[in-house]
């Protein structure tokens, strides 16, 4: 999936749109998939918040049954509200949030872990009932080796670190466009 500069922007502008509703009571954005039918497409798509260089959010979801700007919408909320790793985003700390918004590709099997690419394959695990989902920038954010990326995704899964030495999980891969409001300039001062 290839979204141009334009509509980048325009998932950024409508992320941040979305997060705002919830203060304002404004109505959730809409768009103009007659102009960008791409939005139309029904992709998994994650949206991480961040506030001074650290995370403050992050939900999203692998596959979605919506349209990608309604997911990307729902997602937003949902990573300002409901991640319970933190209490919910504040009307006066939003102008401190920055978004980043991963489009996920369709998840494909992993033969075996030297398939693994760091910085281009984002990893699910689905072990025991279990999944965890590490997006593909995690290892270069945070400098990590492929091993120490198999032991994350473990433990997010809330398996050892180690454990993927085990056995062969039962893991796919996906890839993703991943672009943030730095990336895309006169994004965040259209508040």
């Amino acid at each position: 999936m290839e979204l141009t500069k334009e509509e980048k922007k325009i998932l950024l502008q409508a992320a941040r749109q979305s997060i705002q509703s919830i203060f304002s009571g404004a109505p959730l954005p809409i768009t103009d998939y007659k102009k960008h039918p791409i939005f139309k497409l029904k992709a998994g798509a994650f949206v991480t918040l961040t506030k001074h260089g650290t995370l403050r959010g992050c939900i999203g979801y692998i596959v979605s049954n919506e349209t990608l700007f309604k997911t990307v919408c729902d997602a937003a909320i949902q990573a300002s509200q409901s991640d319970p790793r933190f209490s919910p985003v504040s009307e006066h700390e939003l102008k401190d949030i920055e978004i980043e918004i991963s489009i996920l590709s369709p998840p494909f099997p992993m033969k075996n872990y030297d398939e693994i690419e760091l910085g281009k394959h984002g990893l699910i695990l689905e072990e025991k009932g279990r999944r965890g989902l590490l997006l593909p920038q995690v290892p270069i954010e945070h400098h990590l080796t492929k091993e120490q990326y198999l032991d994350a995704i473990c433990q997010k899964t809330g398996f050892p670190a180690g454990y993927w030495r085990d056995k062969k999980l039962n893991m796919t891969l996906f890839t993703a466009d991943v672009f943030s409001e730095t990336d895309v300039e006169e994004v965040k001062w259209e508040q």
